[in-house]
């Protein structure tokens, strides 16, 4: 059965929590080459896009949900968006949540947008929003 407009509004268990540290936060900001002193020192953040680290592992339950019949290897991430609430930092303890927010049928193509939000201490310091392009296998158009 593939994914349709009723599944929206569908929330998952978080995914594990997930500890922000200074040495991740540093191995990301090298990984983009981006040397902004505010992501080293004593009080660095986290680069904007290092949410999309922890919001990608809240999609496994997504993709593990049998109901939807979505496949990893047949998805693109299309587009992605950010709302932060305060920046993340070393010690943070985050929880993500995804929720189903939007789903739109086109042929065998699926287009489906999802939002992830990460707590701390159970309050949103970021909403992660994916849009995700999965196609269908012929057998299930």
């Amino acid at each position: 059965m593939p994914i349709t407009p009723e599944h929206v509004g569908r929330t998952y268990p978080p995914a594990p929590p997930y500890e922000v540290s200074r040495a991740k936060i540093a191995e990301f900001a090298g990984a983009l080459l981006d040397e902004n002193p505010a992501y080293a020192g004593p009080s660095p953040v986290a680069p904007p896009t290092f949410a999309a680290v922890i919001a990608a592992q809240a999609w496994g339950a997504m993709f593990d949900d049998p109901d939807l019949g979505l496949a990893l290897n047949r998805t693109v991430h299309a587009d992605q968006g950010f709302t932060f609430h305060r920046p993340l930092r070393p010690g943070d303890l985050v929880e993500a949540r995804l929720t189903i927010e939007k789903v739109r049928n086109r042929g065998t193509l699926d287009i489906v947008t999802v939002l992830v939000d990460l707590l701390v201490d159970g309050v949103s310091a970021c909403e992660a929003r994916s849009t995700l392009m999965h196609t269908r296998e012929a057998a299930d158009a």
